[in-house]
């Protein structure tokens, strides 16, 4: 179901009292959520999981004539940097975090059966571990102590999934514990009215999850009869469900999740110094990586020799984030316009080490033509050729996550999902030739460009992906989009 209607400043969400007031802003590339509660009355209100680049939430909150009094986090954030720091600094707010989380920086910790009052909504708090330790949801209800309208998940309950818990796994938390603990938090939701409204923090794909929706708002109701998590079932068979066949975190999601805790510097909003070939040497010298946010297209008919392909057209701070390491500077190639989102989307996640841009790499490459390179690029009819003549030579390597896979297998491939390709370079036999395959065409051409900037010297990747070679199930259950809806936001 669907229950949202346009504004400015996010979607206001429809079915609550009229003095209510909930505008839900969805990121659709990072399929991220964040949200304004507030009392109209009153005007009162709190943020929830706000991004970091805040400048939004504040134009809502200011639009409804709301005050920010509190910037909530429903728990610490893997897969993109929280703004709940940029939010307190504009607004004087103080910040609110489950009470099984520490952090460097002052925070109200919140504890179950905790209210937040807004002079008339009432904000309560649910302790629901599961997903991680400190994972809280927040139940609104239009007067204290009134039957709830709606139900904050955070990442415990998705539409149609629930939150991973094996995202600590690094930090020694054990899924299965993780896992069991989530089994009573989703019970303990379960017992809201069917009626209230579900909110999570994220939608479709998102690595959070692994068969989420592309609806962002639901019910109590609607979930208990048609979300697989919330079945009736024992401990040990939900356990055994929700840490199978998860998608292949990015690496930077275990130092969000880290970063998030501390303090650290706000978000900047300045667009990127531009830079000419010989800084961008420079940069490259001193370790930096050089991302071509272009158009695949456009990249593969050529492109500055050593540089990655990661389009602003896709999930671009994902994508960087699983090809480049944590920490390393930033090189952007691209136009004015797509190198500016570019560093927006990567202070997202936080990597602030944008060291400039180069905005006009066709000149540069037209007067350094011995710099241009270009990317191979193989129909399913070229690949079937290569194949048959060169038979065990030719490596394919699947970069799809293990649940495509499983949907939807590729005879002979070895699965090296995107997220692990830079840490397992040493499977891949650099002598001989190799052809990256995903679903849709998006990742295999970063990964392409990854192998190729590494010194692999024979790389191809599939037009197309496995839909061109008929495994359409994998594209259906997980899309790989070459184009996100939302690449303005």
């Amino acid at each position: 179901m669907s229950s949202t209607t346009d504004v400015r400043g996010g979607v206001r969400v429809d079915g609550l009292p009229d003095h209510v007031v909930v505008r839900q802003l969805y990121l659709g590339c990072l399929s991220q959520a964040s949200y304004l509660v507030g009392d109209s009355r009153t005007g009162r209100a709190i943020v929830v999981d706000p991004r970091r680049d805040v400048a939004e939430i504040l134009a809502a909150a200011a639009a409804e004539g709301l005050t920010i009094e509190m910037v909530v986090e429903t728990h610490f954030h893997a897969d993109f940097l929280s703004g709940h720091l940029e939010v307190a600094d504009a607004t004087g707010a103080a910040i609110g975090i489950g009470r099984a989380g520490a952090t460097e920086f002052p925070s109200v910790a919140l504890a179950d059966g905790d209210v937040i009052d807004l002079g008339g909504v009432a904000v309560e708090v649910m302790e629901t571990p599961g997903h991680t330790p400190e994972s809280i949801s927040l139940v609104v209800r239009p007067e204290p102590g009134a039957d709830p309208v709606a139900v904050l998940t955070g990442d415990t309950l998705f539409i149609g999934d629930v939150g991973r818990p094996d995202l600590l796994v690094a930090a020694d938390v054990p899924a299965e514990d993780l896992a069991t603990a989530l089994h009573a938090s989703l019970g303990r939701l379960m017992e809201l009215p069917d009626a209230t409204l579900v909110l999570p923090a994220h939608g479709a794909g998102s690595a959070c999850g692994r068969a989420l929706s592309t609806e962002t708002v639901s019910t109590i109701g609607e979930q208990r009869r048609v979300n697989y998590a919330v079945q009736p079932m024992t401990t040990e068979r939900f356990v055994g469900l929700v840490t199978e066949g998860q998608p292949t975190a990015p690496a930077y999601f275990s130092h969000d999740a880290a970063l998030n805790r501390r303090d650290h510097p706000l978000f900047d909003v300045d667009p990127p110094v531009p830079l000419d070939l010989r800084a961008v040497d420079d940069a490259v010298a001193a370790g930096a990586a050089v991302v071509d946010v272009r158009p695949v297209n456009d990249f593969s008919r050529g492109h500055l020799a050593g540089s990655l392909s990661v389009s602003i057209d896709g999930r671009f701070a994902e994508q960087v984030g699983s090809v480049v390491p944590v920490g390393t500077p930033v090189v952007l190639v691209g136009d004015a316009a797509g190198v500016a989102e570019a560093k927006v989307r990567l202070g997202r996640i936080g990597f602030d080490d944008v060291v400039g841009a180069l905005v006009d790499v066709e000149a540069a490459l037209a007067d350094h033509p011995e710099r241009s390179r270009r990317l191979s690029r193989l129909t399913a009819e070229e690949l079937g050729r290569r194949r048959e003549s060169l038979g065990g030579e030719l490596q394919l390597v699947d970069v799809r996550n293990p649940g495509e896979v499983e949907a939807g297998p590729l005879a002979g491939a070895a699965n090296v999902p995107l997220a692990r390709l830079r840490g397992s370079l040493d499977e891949i036999d650099r002598d001989r030739p190799v052809v990256l395959v995903c679903a849709g065409g998006a990742r295999s051409a970063i990964a392409s460009s990854l192998l190729r900037a590494e010194g692999f010297r024979d790389v191809s990747d599939l037009l197309g992906g496995a839909a061109a070679l008929g495994a359409s199930p994998a594209c259906s259950a997980t899309p790989d989009p070459t184009r996100d809806p939302s690449a303005s936001a």
